[in-house]
């Protein structure tokens, strides 16, 4: 047989890389190579008894399947982890990603989809990739499963933001690219809708960050990236301009100055509190309620006096009276 033709539907397609579909060959695992492409239809977004239905498999064959996966570092178990460990669940991180030869990343390019990839990321980064640039790219498609679309926006997003941080003409780093790229796989950014929310949510609090940095007494220059990180977090969390004004004012009376780790702890423990606009506060740390008889207004409290004075000189009166009766 020469060749074959395959029958796919025009509306969907999955496309694997080409070191995943080295090692799903070389491993030789026919229900490893299936479930894989499985698991990438549903761009990960699925659990394990959905993902088996559609599979229409045993309990024991999909069990035996992913931990094929596994060996070959083609997917992660999460919550398969020893109790210990699943308090605090490992994130995936640049340095976890694997590394590329050149043959990978030949190969990688011969794919359609990521060579049209890295022409459009150098054509917005202005430049020609490196090998390193390469395998950090490969290393976002690849492993972490960013489709190629998600990273184009990925791209744009960080060097708009870059430009906005430290000027017209500056580009982002791969490295720096990729340090974003992994906080958009764990916020789960996989597809254009969720990446392009992500986008308009930040562009619209960077809308507020010169009212805030004004408010905080620190003039109109732009913020600094860690300015900027916490400025966007408290404008997330919904507080009123003059909520924190008053969180800075606390901050300034025991710090003598603007710390900000200082600064973010009060207003965390206000947003755990649901306290979020200046009333709110207020009434919060508000002394205790009196009793009822201190809330008594002034002029009760003078007659109640009389009265008992008036009771007084009544019984004293009586005692008089007995004794010259005696």
């Amino acid at each position: 047989m020469s060749g074959y033709v395959l029958h796919l539907p025009e509306d969907e397609s999955v496309v694997l890389s080409g070191p995943v579909a080295r090692r799903l060959v070389e491993g030789g695992d026919g229900d490893a190579a299936l479930l894989y492409i499985a698991v990438l239809r549903n761009r990960g977004s699925i659990d394990d008894e959905r993902l088996r239905s559609q599979l229409g498999w045993t309990g024991d064959r999909f069990r035996q399947a992913l931990e094929a996966l596994a060996r070959q570092k083609l997917i992660a178990q999460p919550g398969r982890e020893a109790p210990a460990q699943r308090e605090t669940p490992p994130r995936p991180s640049p340095e976890q990603r694997p590394e590329y030869t050149r043959a990978d990343m030949a190969r990688a390019l011969e794919g359609r989809e990521f060579a049209a990839l890295t022409g459009a990321v150098e054509d917005k980064l202005g430049k020609k990739l490196t090998t390193p640039d390469l395998a950090v790219l490969l290393g976002l498609y690849d492993q972490l499963g960013l489709p190629a679309d998600v990273i184009f926006l990925l791209v744009g997003f960080c060097t708009e933001r870059t430009a906005a941080q430290y000027g017209e003409g500056r580009r982002p780093t791969l490295r720096q690219i990729e340090k974003e790229g992994y906080v958009w796989a764990r916020l789960g950014l996989m597809n254009q809708e969720s990446a392009a929310a992500y986008i308009k949510k930040y562009h619209r609090g960077r809308e507020a960050l010169p009212q805030l940095m004004r408010l905080l007494r620190l003039g109109d220059r732009v913020p600094s990236p860690s300015e900027e990180k916490y400025l966007l977090a408290w404008n997330d969390m919904g507080f009123e301009p003059e909520a924190l004004e008053l969180a800075y004012d606390k901050t300034i009376l025991k710090c003598k100055e603007l710390k900000w780790p200082y600064m973010n702890k009060i207003l965390f423990s206000w947003h755990q509190k649901g306290l979020h606009t200046l009333a709110q506060v207020q009434a919060e740390d508000r002394p205790a309620s009196r009793t009822a008889p201190e809330r008594m207004p002034r002029r009760e409290k003078a007659d109640d006096a009389r009265a008992d004075m008036a009771r007084m000189e009544r019984y004293l009166q009586k005692l008089r009276q007995e004794e010259e009766g005696s």
